[in-house]
């Protein structure tokens, strides 16, 4: 089940990397978040923690859509549930 809601996490997160109307650098944010939580040598909560502090870093980004910074709250959230 948790790995499942891990791939689905990572989903959202390529998405989010592929849509055209997503600034640049909210795109490597979530290229490096993919990237993390793919890492199964890693702890899930270690994962799951630098992802949420990766987006966390550009939820605030002034240059992004309001929709996009809701997709970005939504993909924190999923995470959130992981580590409970």
């Amino acid at each position: 089940m948790t790995e499942t809601a891990v791939l689905d996490v990572i989903n959202f997160l390529r998405e989010l990397s592929e849509d055209s109307t997503v600034p640049k650098n909210v795109k490597s944010k979530a290229e490096s978040a993919i990237r993390i939580l793919s890492d199964k040598n890693t702890e899930l909560s270690i994962r799951v923690d630098k992802t949420m502090s990766e987006l966390d870093e550009i939820a605030d980004d002034s240059n992004m859509q309001p929709y996009t910074r809701t997709q970005i709250w939504n993909i924190v959230s999923c995470l959130e549930k992981l580590t409970n």
